[in-house]
Protein backbone atom coordinates (compact mmCIF):
# COMPACT_ATOMS: atom_id res chain seq x y z
CA UNK A 1 0.00 0.00 0.00
CA UNK A 2 1.48 3.45 -1.06
CA UNK A 3 2.84 5.94 1.90
CA UNK A 4 0.36 9.20 1.74
CA UNK A 5 1.06 12.48 3.11
CA UNK A 6 -1.75 15.43 3.17
CA UNK A 7 0.06 18.86 3.42
CA UNK A 8 -1.16 21.82 5.00
CA UNK A 9 -1.21 25.34 4.84
CA UNK A 10 -2.99 26.87 8.45
CA UNK A 11 -4.70 29.82 8.28
CA UNK A 12 -3.01 33.05 10.05
CA UNK A 13 -4.26 33.33 13.79
CA UNK A 14 -6.11 36.80 12.97
CA UNK A 15 -7.27 38.32 9.57
CA UNK A 16 -4.15 39.96 7.75
CA UNK A 17 -3.71 42.95 5.28
CA UNK A 18 -3.85 40.59 2.55
CA UNK A 19 -6.14 37.41 3.95
CA UNK A 20 -9.25 35.67 3.08
CA UNK A 21 -11.28 37.43 5.76
CA UNK A 22 -13.00 40.06 3.92
CA UNK A 23 -15.20 37.89 1.55
CA UNK A 24 -16.12 35.70 3.84
CA UNK A 25 -17.16 39.06 6.65
CA UNK A 26 -18.84 40.89 3.37
CA UNK A 27 -20.91 37.62 2.98
CA UNK A 28 -19.14 36.16 -0.07
CA UNK A 29 -17.51 32.96 -0.48
CA UNK A 30 -13.76 33.00 1.28
CA UNK A 31 -11.01 33.58 -2.04
CA UNK A 32 -7.35 34.34 -1.13
CA UNK A 33 -5.50 37.31 -2.59
CA UNK A 34 -2.20 35.04 -3.21
CA UNK A 35 -1.92 31.55 -3.82
CA UNK A 36 -0.11 29.39 -1.21
CA UNK A 37 2.96 28.92 -2.57
CA UNK A 38 4.49 25.93 -0.33
CA UNK A 39 1.97 23.47 0.02
CA UNK A 40 2.44 22.82 -4.12
CA UNK A 41 6.39 23.22 -4.38
CA UNK A 42 6.64 20.54 -1.39
CA UNK A 43 3.88 18.20 -3.46
CA UNK A 44 6.38 18.48 -6.44
CA UNK A 45 8.89 16.99 -4.00
CA UNK A 46 7.11 13.87 -3.16
CA UNK A 47 7.73 10.98 -4.67
CA UNK A 48 5.56 9.40 -7.25
CA UNK A 49 4.98 6.30 -5.16
CA UNK A 50 3.44 8.38 -2.55
CA UNK A 51 -0.39 9.60 -2.18
CA UNK A 52 -0.48 13.01 -1.94
CA UNK A 53 -3.42 15.52 -0.78
CA UNK A 54 -3.09 19.23 -0.67
CA UNK A 55 -4.80 22.08 2.11
CA UNK A 56 -5.07 25.84 1.67
CA UNK A 57 -6.66 26.50 4.77
CA UNK A 58 -7.69 29.95 3.98
CA UNK A 59 -10.12 28.15 1.46
CA UNK A 60 -11.31 25.03 2.77
CA UNK A 61 -11.56 23.31 5.95
CA UNK A 62 -8.87 21.14 6.73
CA UNK A 63 -10.43 17.11 6.85
CA UNK A 64 -8.75 15.80 9.82
CA UNK A 65 -10.83 12.87 9.21
CA UNK A 66 -8.42 12.19 6.19
CA UNK A 67 -6.78 8.78 5.08
CA UNK A 68 -3.07 9.77 5.58
CA UNK A 69 -0.17 8.36 7.29
CA UNK A 70 1.30 11.51 7.48
CA UNK A 71 0.31 15.21 7.71
CA UNK A 72 3.17 17.61 6.79
CA UNK A 73 2.20 21.48 8.30
CA UNK A 74 4.27 24.47 7.15
CA UNK A 75 3.72 28.51 8.02
CA UNK A 76 4.95 31.41 9.68
CA UNK A 77 4.54 33.21 13.30
CA UNK A 78 1.30 34.38 12.12
CA UNK A 79 0.28 31.34 11.64
CA UNK A 80 1.99 29.53 14.66
CA UNK A 81 -1.08 29.47 17.00
CA UNK A 82 -3.07 27.51 14.46
CA UNK A 83 -0.63 25.53 13.22
CA UNK A 84 -0.16 23.82 16.63
CA UNK A 85 -3.80 23.33 16.92
CA UNK A 86 -3.77 21.41 13.66
CA UNK A 87 -0.64 19.05 15.11
CA UNK A 88 -2.23 18.29 18.18
CA UNK A 89 -5.87 16.99 16.86
CA UNK A 90 -3.78 15.29 14.25
CA UNK A 91 -1.27 13.32 17.01
CA UNK A 92 -4.46 12.76 19.08
CA UNK A 93 -5.91 10.90 15.89
CA UNK A 94 -2.84 8.90 15.89
CA UNK A 95 -1.17 10.13 12.79
CA UNK A 96 2.05 11.48 12.27
CA UNK A 97 2.71 15.07 12.25
CA UNK A 98 5.99 16.52 9.89
CA UNK A 99 6.42 20.40 11.09
CA UNK A 100 8.44 22.44 9.02
CA UNK A 101 8.77 26.45 7.03
CA UNK A 102 9.84 29.71 8.53
CA UNK A 103 8.70 29.64 12.03
CA UNK A 104 9.96 26.16 12.60
CA UNK A 105 13.37 26.87 10.79
CA UNK A 106 13.56 30.11 13.36
CA UNK A 107 12.25 28.80 16.58
CA UNK A 108 12.72 24.78 16.97
CA UNK A 109 12.81 24.92 20.20
CA UNK A 110 8.95 25.91 20.15
CA UNK A 111 7.72 23.93 17.51
CA UNK A 112 9.61 20.47 18.72
CA UNK A 113 7.18 19.56 21.65
CA UNK A 114 4.28 19.91 19.03
CA UNK A 115 5.73 17.32 16.12
CA UNK A 116 7.27 13.94 15.09
CA UNK A 117 9.46 15.25 13.19
CA UNK A 118 10.93 18.54 12.71
CA UNK A 119 12.12 19.87 9.48
CA UNK A 120 14.74 22.98 9.78
CA UNK A 121 15.89 25.42 6.88
CA UNK A 122 15.25 24.75 3.24
CA UNK A 123 14.12 21.41 2.14
CA UNK A 124 15.41 20.49 -1.39
CA UNK A 125 18.77 19.11 -0.67
CA UNK A 126 17.52 16.50 2.54
CA UNK A 127 14.41 15.96 0.66
CA UNK A 128 15.01 12.61 -0.70
CA UNK A 129 16.04 11.45 2.72
CA UNK A 130 13.32 12.56 4.13
CA UNK A 131 10.98 10.77 1.97
CA UNK A 132 12.81 7.74 2.30
CA UNK A 133 12.68 7.33 5.81
CA UNK A 134 8.98 7.91 5.75
CA UNK A 135 8.74 5.69 3.42
CA UNK A 136 10.36 3.18 5.93
CA UNK A 137 8.90 4.55 8.85
CA UNK A 138 12.15 4.70 10.24
CA UNK A 139 12.41 8.53 10.27
CA UNK A 140 14.54 10.63 13.02
CA UNK A 141 13.21 13.46 15.06
CA UNK A 142 15.01 16.52 12.93
CA UNK A 143 16.28 16.88 9.29
CA UNK A 144 18.47 20.17 8.80
CA UNK A 145 18.55 21.58 5.04
CA UNK A 146 20.90 23.70 3.69
CA UNK A 147 20.95 26.55 0.91
CA UNK A 148 19.87 24.73 -1.98
CA UNK A 149 20.67 25.71 -5.68
CA UNK A 150 17.52 27.02 -6.86
CA UNK A 151 17.87 24.88 -10.35
CA UNK A 152 16.94 21.97 -7.78
CA UNK A 153 13.66 23.42 -6.70
CA UNK A 154 10.86 22.06 -9.06
CA UNK A 155 8.00 23.51 -10.13
CA UNK A 156 5.22 23.62 -8.15
CA UNK A 157 2.48 20.99 -8.61
CA UNK A 158 -0.51 23.83 -9.58
CA UNK A 159 -1.96 20.85 -10.79
CA UNK A 160 -3.17 19.73 -7.50
CA UNK A 161 -3.69 23.40 -6.16
CA UNK A 162 -6.09 23.41 -9.30
CA UNK A 163 -9.38 23.26 -7.01
CA UNK A 164 -8.60 26.55 -5.50
CA UNK A 165 -8.01 28.79 -8.65
CA UNK A 166 -11.45 29.58 -8.92
CA UNK A 167 -10.79 31.82 -5.61
CA UNK A 168 -7.45 33.21 -6.00
CA UNK A 169 -6.96 36.16 -7.69
CA UNK A 170 -2.98 35.98 -8.10
CA UNK A 171 -0.57 32.96 -8.58
CA UNK A 172 3.29 32.92 -6.86
CA UNK A 173 6.23 32.23 -8.42
CA UNK A 174 9.51 32.65 -6.41
CA UNK A 175 12.77 33.41 -8.71
CA UNK A 176 15.41 34.37 -5.98
CA UNK A 177 15.60 32.75 -2.13
CA UNK A 178 17.77 35.74 0.51
CA UNK A 179 18.61 39.51 0.47
CA UNK A 180 22.11 41.01 0.92
CA UNK A 181 20.82 43.49 3.34
CA UNK A 182 20.53 43.58 7.15
CA UNK A 183 17.77 45.07 8.44
CA UNK A 184 18.24 44.32 12.12
CA UNK A 185 14.15 43.68 12.60
CA UNK A 186 14.32 41.35 9.66
CA UNK A 187 14.21 37.33 9.93
CA UNK A 188 14.78 36.70 6.22
CA UNK A 189 19.33 36.44 6.80
CA UNK A 190 18.65 33.69 9.44
CA UNK A 191 16.05 31.37 7.47
CA UNK A 192 17.48 32.17 3.44
CA UNK A 193 20.49 33.94 4.11
CA UNK A 194 22.41 36.84 2.86
CA UNK A 195 23.98 35.47 -0.20
CA UNK A 196 21.20 35.93 -2.70
CA UNK A 197 20.20 32.37 -5.31
CA UNK A 198 18.39 32.64 -8.08
CA UNK A 199 16.66 30.07 -10.17
CA UNK A 200 18.00 30.24 -13.80
CA UNK A 201 15.64 32.38 -15.81
CA UNK A 202 13.90 29.36 -18.19
CA UNK A 203 13.42 27.70 -15.30
CA UNK A 204 11.50 30.47 -14.28
CA UNK A 205 9.50 30.42 -17.57
CA UNK A 206 8.48 27.15 -17.69
CA UNK A 207 7.08 28.27 -14.40
CA UNK A 208 5.13 30.72 -15.79
CA UNK A 209 4.00 28.54 -18.58
CA UNK A 210 2.58 25.84 -16.05
CA UNK A 211 0.96 29.10 -14.21
CA UNK A 212 -0.51 30.49 -17.15
CA UNK A 213 -1.37 27.21 -18.38
CA UNK A 214 -3.93 26.81 -14.59
CA UNK A 215 -5.93 30.08 -15.90
CA UNK A 216 -3.74 32.61 -13.46
CA UNK A 217 -3.11 36.44 -15.12
CA UNK A 218 -1.83 38.02 -12.24
CA UNK A 219 1.83 36.63 -11.19
CA UNK A 220 3.28 37.76 -7.31
CA UNK A 221 7.00 37.05 -7.80
CA UNK A 222 7.30 35.94 -3.60
CA UNK A 223 10.61 37.13 -3.64
CA UNK A 224 12.64 38.73 0.18
CA UNK A 225 14.48 41.09 -2.27
CA UNK A 226 13.77 40.54 -6.95
CA UNK A 227 15.89 43.59 -7.25
CA UNK A 228 18.83 43.18 -5.29
CA UNK A 229 21.55 42.28 -8.11
CA UNK A 230 20.76 44.57 -10.64
CA UNK A 231 22.54 42.37 -13.39
CA UNK A 232 20.60 39.26 -13.00
CA UNK A 233 17.22 40.65 -12.32
CA UNK A 234 17.72 42.56 -15.87
CA UNK A 235 18.41 39.92 -17.27
CA UNK A 236 15.06 38.00 -15.72
CA UNK A 237 13.13 40.72 -16.92
CA UNK A 238 14.35 40.37 -20.38
CA UNK A 239 12.92 37.09 -20.42
CA UNK A 240 9.63 37.70 -18.77
CA UNK A 241 9.35 40.58 -21.67
CA UNK A 242 9.73 38.66 -24.45
CA UNK A 243 7.50 35.74 -22.62
CA UNK A 244 4.58 38.32 -21.99
CA UNK A 245 4.79 40.22 -25.34
CA UNK A 246 3.78 36.45 -26.84
CA UNK A 247 -0.13 36.39 -24.66
CA UNK A 248 -1.09 38.89 -27.02
CA UNK A 249 -4.50 40.06 -25.14
CA UNK A 250 -3.88 38.44 -22.38
CA UNK A 251 -0.72 39.53 -20.63
CA UNK A 252 -0.08 38.71 -17.87
CA UNK A 253 0.50 41.56 -14.49
CA UNK A 254 3.50 41.06 -12.50
CA UNK A 255 3.92 42.39 -8.53
CA UNK A 256 7.14 41.87 -6.46
CA UNK A 257 8.85 43.25 -3.10
CA UNK A 258 12.21 45.22 -3.88
CA UNK A 259 14.25 47.63 -1.93
CA UNK A 260 13.36 51.59 -2.51
CA UNK A 261 16.82 52.08 -3.93
CA UNK A 262 15.35 50.25 -7.10
CA UNK A 263 14.04 53.78 -8.53
CA UNK A 264 17.70 55.02 -8.73
CA UNK A 265 17.78 52.38 -11.99
CA UNK A 266 15.86 53.57 -15.21
CA UNK A 267 16.86 51.00 -16.83
CA UNK A 268 15.69 49.26 -14.58
CA UNK A 269 12.24 50.81 -14.05
CA UNK A 270 11.70 50.12 -17.94
CA UNK A 271 12.33 46.61 -17.83
CA UNK A 272 10.19 46.39 -14.95
CA UNK A 273 7.03 48.38 -17.13
CA UNK A 274 7.79 46.61 -20.12
CA UNK A 275 7.87 43.24 -18.39
CA UNK A 276 4.37 44.10 -17.20
CA UNK A 277 5.31 45.02 -13.70
CA UNK A 278 2.11 46.59 -12.26
CA UNK A 279 2.71 46.87 -8.37
CA UNK A 280 5.69 46.37 -6.14
CA UNK A 281 5.74 46.76 -1.98
CA UNK A 282 8.73 48.77 -0.73
CA UNK A 283 9.31 48.44 3.29
CA UNK A 284 9.75 51.87 3.47
CA UNK A 285 9.38 51.57 6.97
CA UNK A 286 9.82 55.61 8.49
CA UNK A 287 11.14 59.01 7.37
CA UNK A 288 12.83 59.12 10.34
CA UNK A 289 16.53 58.72 9.65
CA UNK A 290 17.79 58.22 12.71
CA UNK A 291 15.42 55.01 12.89
CA UNK A 292 16.56 53.75 9.90
CA UNK A 293 20.41 54.24 10.60
CA UNK A 294 19.53 52.58 13.85
CA UNK A 295 18.21 49.33 12.51
CA UNK A 296 20.53 49.48 9.71
CA UNK A 297 17.86 49.80 6.84
CA UNK A 298 20.53 52.07 5.06
CA UNK A 299 19.82 51.61 1.56
CA UNK A 300 16.14 53.57 2.32
CA UNK A 301 18.68 56.71 3.81
CA UNK A 302 18.08 59.92 1.62
CA UNK A 303 21.91 60.27 1.55
CA UNK A 304 22.57 56.64 -0.39
CA UNK A 305 19.15 57.42 -3.07
CA UNK A 306 21.42 59.77 -4.39
CA UNK A 307 22.05 59.71 -8.50
CA UNK A 308 25.50 62.62 -8.52
CA UNK A 309 26.45 65.19 -6.42
CA UNK A 310 23.27 67.83 -7.47
CA UNK A 311 20.73 64.92 -6.68
CA UNK A 312 18.99 65.27 -3.74
CA UNK A 313 15.60 62.86 -3.66
CA UNK A 314 13.89 62.43 -1.10
CA UNK A 315 11.53 59.24 0.21
CA UNK A 316 8.85 60.73 -1.54
CA UNK A 317 10.81 61.90 -4.24
CA UNK A 318 11.81 57.96 -5.29
CA UNK A 319 8.31 56.30 -4.54
CA UNK A 320 6.82 58.70 -7.45
CA UNK A 321 9.56 57.42 -9.60
CA UNK A 322 7.96 54.38 -9.61
CA UNK A 323 4.40 55.84 -10.34
CA UNK A 324 6.35 57.54 -13.31
CA UNK A 325 6.79 54.20 -15.34
CA UNK A 326 3.67 53.03 -14.87
CA UNK A 327 3.83 51.07 -11.17
CA UNK A 328 1.66 50.99 -8.46
CA UNK A 329 3.48 50.98 -4.81
CA UNK A 330 2.14 50.07 -1.88
CA UNK A 331 3.94 50.55 1.23
CA UNK A 332 5.65 49.29 4.46
CA UNK A 333 4.84 51.08 7.47
CA UNK A 334 6.48 50.99 11.38
CA UNK A 335 6.58 52.62 14.36
CA UNK A 336 8.69 52.12 17.60
CA UNK A 337 11.66 51.93 16.38
CA UNK A 338 14.25 53.29 19.08
CA UNK A 339 14.90 56.56 17.78
CA UNK A 340 10.92 57.38 17.71
CA UNK A 341 9.36 59.83 20.03
CA UNK A 342 5.90 60.65 20.24
CA UNK A 343 5.84 62.50 17.30
CA UNK A 344 6.75 59.73 14.75
CA UNK A 345 3.01 59.04 14.17
CA UNK A 346 2.18 62.64 12.62
CA UNK A 347 5.35 62.50 11.12
CA UNK A 348 4.55 58.92 9.13
CA UNK A 349 0.58 60.53 8.59
CA UNK A 350 2.71 63.76 6.91
CA UNK A 351 5.31 61.36 4.70
CA UNK A 352 2.02 58.81 4.32
CA UNK A 353 0.21 61.66 2.76
CA UNK A 354 3.09 63.19 0.57
CA UNK A 355 3.79 59.67 -1.06
CA UNK A 356 -0.04 59.79 -2.56
CA UNK A 357 0.63 55.37 -1.82
CA UNK A 358 -3.14 54.36 -1.87
CA UNK A 359 -1.98 51.11 0.47
CA UNK A 360 -0.22 51.04 3.73
CA UNK A 361 0.66 47.81 5.60
CA UNK A 362 1.05 49.78 9.41
CA UNK A 363 3.08 48.08 11.64
CA UNK A 364 4.19 47.80 15.64
CA UNK A 365 8.14 47.24 15.64
CA UNK A 366 8.69 43.73 16.79
CA UNK A 367 11.96 41.60 17.31
CA UNK A 368 11.45 38.11 15.58
CA UNK A 369 13.48 35.37 17.39
CA UNK A 370 16.77 34.39 15.78
CA UNK A 371 17.11 38.40 14.71
CA UNK A 372 19.73 40.89 15.64
CA UNK A 373 17.29 43.20 17.12
CA UNK A 374 15.90 40.44 18.96
CA UNK A 375 19.40 39.71 20.58
CA UNK A 376 20.03 42.87 21.73
CA UNK A 377 17.04 44.00 22.95
CA UNK A 378 17.09 40.32 25.40
CA UNK A 379 20.45 42.21 26.56
CA UNK A 380 19.52 45.57 27.42
CA UNK A 381 16.04 43.29 29.47
CA UNK A 382 13.76 44.91 27.16
CA UNK A 383 12.09 41.92 25.28
CA UNK A 384 8.97 39.99 26.64
CA UNK A 385 10.44 36.48 26.82
CA UNK A 386 7.93 34.06 25.62
CA UNK A 387 5.76 36.36 23.34
CA UNK A 388 6.51 36.55 19.37
CA UNK A 389 4.37 38.19 17.70
CA UNK A 390 4.40 39.08 13.58
CA UNK A 391 4.42 42.54 12.50
CA UNK A 392 0.96 43.59 12.79
CA UNK A 393 -0.35 47.10 14.24
CA UNK A 394 -1.95 46.28 17.92
CA UNK A 395 1.43 44.76 19.68
CA UNK A 396 4.83 44.26 19.87
CA UNK A 397 7.10 41.79 21.65
CA UNK A 398 9.65 44.42 23.38
CA UNK A 399 9.38 47.84 25.54
CA UNK A 400 9.90 51.03 23.22
CA UNK A 401 12.28 53.35 24.05
CA UNK A 402 10.75 56.50 23.98
CA UNK A 403 6.87 55.43 24.83
CA UNK A 404 5.32 52.80 26.61
CA UNK A 405 3.64 49.87 24.72
CA UNK A 406 0.26 51.51 25.21
CA UNK A 407 1.12 54.81 23.47
CA UNK A 408 2.84 53.07 20.68
CA UNK A 409 -0.66 51.14 20.47
CA UNK A 410 -2.45 54.18 19.99
CA UNK A 411 -0.38 56.04 18.09
CA UNK A 412 -0.59 53.44 15.72
CA UNK A 413 -4.36 53.11 16.23
CA UNK A 414 -4.69 57.38 15.37
CA UNK A 415 -2.52 56.47 12.10
CA UNK A 416 -4.13 53.84 10.88
CA UNK A 417 -7.32 55.66 11.45
CA UNK A 418 -5.84 58.52 9.98
CA UNK A 419 -4.36 57.50 7.02
CA UNK A 420 -7.66 54.94 6.18
CA UNK A 421 -10.33 57.21 6.81
CA UNK A 422 -12.07 57.73 3.87
CA UNK A 423 -11.40 61.24 3.27
CA UNK A 424 -7.89 60.98 3.42
CA UNK A 425 -8.14 57.80 1.77
CA UNK A 426 -9.25 59.28 -1.71
CA UNK A 427 -6.92 62.02 -1.27
CA UNK A 428 -4.00 59.79 -1.53
CA UNK A 429 -5.67 57.87 -4.49
CA UNK A 430 -6.90 60.90 -6.84
CA UNK A 431 -3.43 62.29 -6.45
CA UNK A 432 -1.99 58.60 -7.22
CA UNK A 433 -4.04 58.64 -10.52
CA UNK A 434 -2.98 62.11 -11.65
CA UNK A 435 0.72 60.82 -10.80
CA UNK A 436 0.74 57.40 -12.47
CA UNK A 437 2.03 57.09 -16.01
CA UNK A 438 -0.11 55.20 -18.14
CA UNK A 439 0.61 56.49 -21.51
CA UNK A 440 2.43 53.66 -22.56
CA UNK A 441 -0.77 50.90 -21.15
CA UNK A 442 -3.32 49.44 -23.88
CA UNK A 443 -5.46 48.35 -20.77
CA UNK A 444 -8.90 47.72 -21.53
CA UNK A 445 -11.21 49.86 -18.60
CA UNK A 446 -12.83 46.91 -17.38
CA UNK A 447 -12.26 42.78 -17.38
CA UNK A 448 -13.45 40.66 -19.94
CA UNK A 449 -16.68 39.85 -18.54
CA UNK A 450 -16.74 36.63 -20.32
CA UNK A 451 -13.12 35.15 -19.40
CA UNK A 452 -14.13 36.18 -15.58
CA UNK A 453 -13.58 33.89 -12.85
CA UNK A 454 -15.91 34.20 -9.78
CA UNK A 455 -13.14 35.12 -7.44
CA UNK A 456 -12.87 38.08 -10.07
CA UNK A 457 -16.56 38.94 -9.85
CA UNK A 458 -16.59 38.71 -6.36
CA UNK A 459 -13.80 41.03 -6.30
CA UNK A 460 -15.41 43.64 -8.14
CA UNK A 461 -18.76 43.27 -6.21
CA UNK A 462 -16.77 43.66 -3.06
CA UNK A 463 -15.20 47.11 -4.37
CA UNK A 464 -18.80 48.21 -5.38
CA UNK A 465 -19.86 47.57 -1.80
CA UNK A 466 -17.36 50.14 -0.38
CA UNK A 467 -19.92 52.81 -0.70
CA UNK A 468 -22.01 51.05 1.58
CA UNK A 469 -19.83 51.06 4.32
CA UNK A 470 -20.45 54.08 5.50
CA UNK A 471 -21.78 58.04 3.90
CA UNK A 472 -17.65 59.47 3.80
CA UNK A 473 -16.73 55.76 1.97
CA UNK A 474 -19.58 56.65 -0.41
CA UNK A 475 -18.44 59.94 -1.20
CA UNK A 476 -14.78 58.79 -1.90
CA UNK A 477 -15.84 56.37 -4.11
CA UNK A 478 -18.25 58.73 -6.37
CA UNK A 479 -14.80 60.64 -6.44
CA UNK A 480 -12.36 58.38 -7.03
CA UNK A 481 -14.62 57.09 -9.53
CA UNK A 482 -15.19 60.31 -11.56
CA UNK A 483 -11.54 60.87 -11.40
CA UNK A 484 -10.60 57.84 -12.95
CA UNK A 485 -13.06 58.37 -16.24
CA UNK A 486 -9.70 60.70 -16.82
CA UNK A 487 -7.19 58.38 -16.79
CA UNK A 488 -8.89 54.85 -17.85
CA UNK A 489 -5.87 53.20 -17.72
CA UNK A 490 -5.12 53.39 -14.19
CA UNK A 491 -8.36 51.32 -13.74
CA UNK A 492 -6.27 47.51 -12.78
CA UNK A 493 -4.14 49.50 -10.25
CA UNK A 494 -6.90 51.53 -8.50
CA UNK A 495 -9.48 48.28 -8.37
CA UNK A 496 -6.49 47.08 -6.69
CA UNK A 497 -6.15 49.52 -4.50
CA UNK A 498 -9.94 49.81 -3.22
CA UNK A 499 -10.09 45.67 -3.07
CA UNK A 500 -7.15 46.33 -0.66
CA UNK A 501 -8.80 49.10 1.12
CA UNK A 502 -11.91 46.83 1.58
CA UNK A 503 -9.45 43.90 3.34
CA UNK A 504 -7.44 46.93 5.67
CA UNK A 505 -11.38 48.01 6.80
CA UNK A 506 -12.31 44.66 7.54
CA UNK A 507 -9.24 43.53 9.29
CA UNK A 508 -9.31 46.87 11.48
CA UNK A 509 -12.87 46.38 12.18
CA UNK A 510 -12.65 42.91 13.37
CA UNK A 511 -9.93 43.56 15.67
CA UNK A 512 -11.76 46.25 17.22
CA UNK A 513 -9.25 48.68 15.74
CA UNK A 514 -11.44 50.87 13.57
CA UNK A 515 -13.01 54.26 15.20
CA UNK A 516 -15.36 55.12 12.46
CA UNK A 517 -14.10 59.03 13.19
CA UNK A 518 -11.50 61.08 11.37
CA UNK A 519 -8.88 61.61 13.82
CA UNK A 520 -8.21 65.04 14.67
CA UNK A 521 -4.80 66.89 13.07
CA UNK A 522 -2.96 65.94 15.70
CA UNK A 523 -2.11 63.78 17.54
CA UNK A 524 -2.80 64.22 21.14
CA UNK A 525 0.12 61.46 23.19
CA UNK A 526 2.61 63.77 21.12
CA UNK A 527 1.13 66.93 22.10
CA UNK A 528 0.87 65.99 25.61
CA UNK A 529 4.04 64.71 26.10
CA UNK A 530 5.87 68.29 24.37
CA UNK A 531 3.55 70.04 26.84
Amino acid sequence: MSPSIYLINPRADFPTYYGAEAYAGRGYKPAAFLADLVVPTLAAMVPEDFDVLINDEHLEPVDFDAPVDYVGITGKVSQWGRMKAIAEEFRRRGKIVVIGGPYASLSPEVVRPHCDVLVRDEIEDIADELWSDLRSHRFKEEYVGGRPDLASSPVPRWDLYAKYNDRVLTATLQTSRGCPFECEFCDVIQYVGRKQRYKPVQHILDELDVVYANGYRSVLFADDNTTASRSWVKEMLEGVRDWNAKRGDERVAFSTQLSIDAARDDELLKLMHDAGMTHVFIGVESPNEESLQETHKRQNLERNLRHGEDDNPTLVDMVHRFFHFGIGVTGGMICGFDHDGPDIFERQYRFGMASLIPIFTISALAAPAATPLNARLRAAGRLHEGLEVPAHPWSTNFDPAQMTTDELSDGIRWLANKLYHPNTFGERVVGFIDELDCSARDEKPMLNQDAMRTVDKDTLSLISDIPKLDPDSERMWKRVMAKLQTKPGATIPIMEALVRYAQMRYMYEDAEFWDGEEPADEFRLAKALAD
